[in-house]
């Protein structure tokens, strides 16, 4: 998988070409698509990368492309193409969690340097990924009521509390926690707390970079 791929939205077949040439010319794997609406067909199945987005398509115009992407949660980071006249939609583009917009004409160090910045987006989310599914696969080494005990500690409830809610006493809520601590590999509570955060992180990142700014 290609650490440089990049999904070129647009409806007019020169811009296609030129932007097309010069990104295959710096490096970058090109994938065109001539309509928003073709574009998100294929959405679902793509591999990492970086979506420049004309503002102005035929059909399904760019803002409505974007959404529509935030909406089945796909996370691909989206640069704006933009004409003189549509610094106002790029705003509110931006607003919606776009990473840059660039105006036409295009100047091929901005195009670059906003390509490079949305791609490392990537890779810090899929570092994220990579810890997430480390802690993910400690905690399924817990029982269930291990787990229960390990939420309640989250929650940041006493022995006490979460023996209540469980039903069980306060003896046996220390001893589940004893053996989570031993099972995770902890010698501490914080430890402990700390991979059941980071279990949630790549999940929690994914919701708010979907909510609008």
């Amino acid at each position: 998988m290609s650490d440089r791929q990049i999904y070129l939205v647009d409806d007019e077949a020169p811009v296609r070409r030129s932007l097309g040439f010069m990104l295959k010319t710096s490096g970058y794997e090109v994938e065109q698509f001539e309509s928003g609406e073709a574009f998100l067909k294929a959405a679902g199945q793509l591999a990492p990368g970086c979506v420049l987005l004309d503002v102005r398509l035929g059909g399904l115009d760019g803002l409505a492309v974007q959404q529509a992407l935030k909406d089945r949660g796909i996370m691909l980071p989206v640069i704006i193409i933009t004409g003189h006249g549509d610094v106002g939609l790029a705003v509110r583009a931006m607003k919606a969690g776009a990473v840059d917009f660039l105006e036409k004409p295009f100047e091929k160090t901005a195009v670059v340097a906003a390509i490079d910045q949305a791609l490392a987006r990537n890779q810090g989310r899929a570092e994220l990924e990579r810890l997430a599914d480390q802690a993910r696969a400690q905690l399924n080494g817990l029982t269930p009521r291990e787990r229960d005990v390990l939420n309640g500690l989250v929650e940041g409830q006493s022995n006490k509390v979460i023996a209540y809610d469980l039903g069980i006493s306060p003896r046996t809520v220390e001893i589940h926690r004893a053996n989570l601590m031993s099972k995770l590999g902890v010698n501490s509570l914080s430890d402990a707390l700390k991979i059941a955060f980071t279990a949630r992180m790549a999940e929690l990142a994914g919701s708010s970079s979907a909510e609008p700014a």
